[in-house]
């Protein structure tokens, strides 16, 4: 990185990018602690409170193109400051709501917020960092939910009795972030200097989405994209209920659940270091199939009533998931070039949404069909399945990646 652009280190740009995903992702990770003591306030049934989450998926999933497109071009500076205003409206939204469609509302515009300062911050590394770019985003990435992990408590001791006030204080911590974020955050005047032939020869084109999706490498990239997150959104969203359907103590349910928390961070983390020094496409393909490889693991010892095995095996499931969040805005920087990763990355994003489909509607229509373990294991084959597709990528056009 030129760092006589800078008067702070690229470390400390993560560090920021970190905080003010990390306070971000309250609305996403925060939102099991406070969604009863809000159906509670309004009276609302589970249907209505699981809509409101589902609204906020969307606007999290489609706001990002539109923030990646005005920072690719403006840098990050604006959408931050309207994602800042979006994160403190949707928390003061729900602290004065008294209708369900003002809540609606309030965390739909959450949703953008996230959105905004998601594409911002886990692209910066993408846009600074020649070295360790995959480690780089997969510190910022592991903010994402491992901040709130670290809130949720807080979250949880305070929402029933002071619902208000701990919205408040909420709507402070997210725009505050963001709005540090935006003073301090900034994208490079030109792509960094590049350190070998490789890097040189990506950034001799910058792709715009328009490019980027009229290649068969982008597809791919996308359906990988939705398979991993429509599974990994199972795990997340059924693990629990899977446990109980085995029979399994209800504390193995609960260290199920934590597990998956914990290796979610982790996995960013250690898979994007990995795939600094082994390539980014056998880090992902290897990931994935071993996140299959668990998971049908996970169903045959939870089958057999082996409660241990089973939740060390969900655990494990989730830890080679997520090294993909770490390494796919790097891979799309790879194979497309710098300038416009934020909206390529955004585009390649909206694949969260069938995945979100696949997780809820369809995963539970498999399980009534086909059952429970049946259900699990196929998702362990699709998303095995996605690991072995990553094989057949190859560098589009002209760009130059070490795979």
């Amino acid at each position: 990185m030129d760092r006589t652009e800078l008067r702070f280190s690229g470390w400390e740009l993560v560090a920021v990018a970190s905080v003010a995903l990390g306070a971000a992702g309250v609305y996403q990770f925060g939102w099991s602690s406070i969604r009863l003591p809000l159906g509670s306030r309004l009276g609302a049934p589970e249907s209505a409170l699981g809509t409101v989450f589902t609204l906020f998926v969307v606007f999290q999933t489609l706001g990002q193109f539109p923030a990646g497109w005005v920072r690719d071009r403006y840098g990050p500076r604006l959408p931050l400051v309207a994602g800042a205003l979006c994160l403190t409206g949707g928390f003061v939204g729900l602290a004065v709501a008294r209708s369900l469609p003002a809540v609606y509302v309030a965390y739909a515009l959450g949703g953008v917020g996230v959105s905004a300062v998601y594409t911002v911050a886990v692209n910066t590394p993408v846009k600074w960092f020649n070295e360790r770019r995959g480690l780089a985003t997969g510190v910022v990435g592991m903010s994402f939910s491992g901040l709130s992990f670290l809130a949720i408590p807080t979250i949880r001791g305070s929402v029933g009795e002071a619902f208000e006030g701990t919205m408040f204080v909420l709507a402070a911590v997210a725009g505050g972030g963001a709005l540090l974020a935006a003073v301090v955050l900034r994208d490079p005047p030109t792509i960094p200097d590049a350190d070998d032939s490789a890097s040189a020869a990506l950034d001799e084109r910058a792709w715009t989405w328009r490019e980027a999706v009229q290649t068969w490498q982008f597809w791919l990239l996308y359906v990988v994209f939705a398979a991993t997150n429509g599974v990994g959104l199972m795990i997340i969203g059924k693990i629990v209920s899977f446990a109980s359907a085995l029979s399994l103590p209800a504390a193995a349910a609960t260290a199920s659940a934590s597990a998956v928390a914990l290796s979610e961070a982790g996995g960013v983390v250690i898979g994007g270091s990995l795939s600094d020094r082994l390539g980014r496409r056998r880090t992902v393909a290897g990931s994935l199939v071993l996140c299959g490889l668990s998971l049908a693991g996970a169903v045959a010892l939870g089958g057999q009533g082996l409660a241990v095995g089973f939740v060390a095996l969900v655990g494990a499931a989730a830890f080679f998931r997520t090294p993909m969040f770490a390494v796919f805005p790097n891979l799309i920087a790879d194979y497309y070039g710098r300038s416009y990763s934020s909206e390529n990355y955004a585009a390649l994003y909206t694949a969260k949404l069938f995945g979100g489909v696949f997780a809820g509607t369809v995963a539970s229509g498999l399980v009534i069909a086909i059952g429970w373990s049946a259900s699990f294991l196929l998702g362990a084959a699709l998303v095995g399945l996605a690991g072995v597709a990553m094989l057949l990528l190859r560098p589009a056009g002209n760009s130059v990646v070490r795979s």
